[in-house]
């Protein structure tokens, strides 16, 4: 099992964050760093995206620039990693080096994801789907030296907010050999041309905790004027071509995990392959997505002389 926490270590570039007590004093280094950094918390723009986010005083923002400074400088992340990410979003009152979790925002230009399946999408198929393909992804894991990693289902079963217009959803990982399972949090606003992306990774002991913050962040989102779920245009806007059972299955969000969904959260007991369940979502993606049928944007380039 070394083997593979090592393997996946340096695979992926990622170690865990510096972890410290709150009350415990920062290094010189660390405290003229956290001293650089820019705070915010109450109501903060992601351009971006065209949408604000309204964190009142329980949670701080980073802005894209400091956000990629903590995911490289603070916590040891390759820079092309964070290239795409535009804010990290942390409890008031702590730093990047406190023992605590993290949230990366991301934004994918998806175009508009239909909600018309919202209430007749079957999740308990679905993860069903997700094992079966995990366990057949588990035999190339075992053939190339690494330990399985199994879905044990959902931590909390995918739920849509026709008002808001967010998904929330999270999945329960077992990786062979360890005394505690990863959890995985994925919550995604929809806006007018794309998903808005909030993900947070932990274990399973935190569940609650972390339930409670996924439930603030399904609503703290709003887009802009224009940009909004309401505003889509079916005569001249872009559609992803798949509705939510696709966005939980595999389209933005599985897309957007493969690249952030890595930093998500860092608490001290974590090992650095824990952010290896990205690798896990991205295997079995494919079949899934071959399975419900995910089409592509109208703004997708033909493919071998499509017209």
């Amino acid at each position: 099992m070394r083997k593979f926490w090592m393997s996946a270590a340096i695979a992926l570039g990622l170690v865990c964050a510096p972890a410290m007590a709150q009350d415990e004093p920062l290094p010189a280094e660390a405290a003229v760093l956290v001293a650089t950094l820019d705070p915010r918390s109450g109501e903060v723009a992601i351009p971006e995206a065209q949408a604000v986010l309204d964190l009142g005083s329980k949670y701080q923002f980073y802005a894209a620039t400091d956000a990629q400074r903590i995911l490289t400088e603070v916590w040891g992340n390759p820079p092309e990693l964070a290239n795409d990410v535009l804010g990290l979003v942390m409890p008031a009152g702590t730093t990047p080096y406190s023992e605590t979790w993290g949230a990366v925002v991301t934004f994918q230009q998806t175009g508009y994801v239909t909600d018309d399946d919202a209430r007749d999408a079957d999740y308990a198929a679905l993860m069903q789907q997700m094992q079966a393909s995990a366990v057949a992804a588990n035999e190339e894991r075992r053939a190339a030296g690494f330990g399985a990693v199994n879905v044990v289902g959902w931590a909390q079963s995918p739920s849509y907010d026709s008002v808001n217009h967010s998904v929330v959803w999270a999945r329960e990982l077992d990786f062979e050999g360890e005394g505690v399972n990863a959890l995985n949090y994925d919550l995604r606003t929809l806006g007018r041309s794309g998903v808005l992306s909030i993900n947070l990774v932990a274990t399973m002991p935190e569940l609650h905790k972390i339930r409670e913050v996924a439930d603030d962040f399904s609503q703290i989102a709003v887009f802009e004027a224009g940009a909004r779920y309401d505003d889509f245009n079916a005569e001249t806007d872009d559609t992803a071509g798949y509705g939510i059972a696709g966005l939980v299955a595999g389209g933005a969000g599985l897309a957007v995990a493969k690249k952030i969904g890595l930093f998500a959260v860092f608490l001290k007991f974590l090992k650095p392959a824990l952010f290896g369940l990205v690798l896990l979502l991205a295997a079995f993606a494919g079949p899934i997505s071959r399975k419900l049928g995910l089409g592509k944007t109208r703004a997708d380039p033909p493919q071998n002389g499509e017209g």
